[in-house]
């Protein structure tokens, strides 16, 4: 089941599924400009408090995304061993 890049937490690692209709295609170009494309996987590094935007890795790099953004992005968690 799909849910959102926001919704993961420190540690967790995801596979990216699709974007969801809502997100402004200016915004999808760019995150994918910066690695963020389907069947990519990628994973939660900082999450701090009170909505700031967090950090992810994806292709060896790190990236901020909002919520604004990464609330659009749908994910499927992986488990420890995939």
């Amino acid at each position: 089941m799909a849910i959102s890049l926001w919704s993961l937490k420190v540690g967790d690692r995801c596979r990216i599924e699709c974007f969801d209709d809502t997100l402004a295609d200016s915004y999808r170009v760019r995150v994918m400009e910066l690695g963020f494309h389907p069947g990519e996987v990628v994973s939660c590094v900082q999450a701090p408090a009170f909505g700031a935007p967090k950090v992810y890795r994806v292709s060896n790099t790190m990236f901020s995304l909002d919520e604004e953004v990464a609330a659009h992005i749908r994910v499927v968690l992986l488990t420890a061993n995939a």
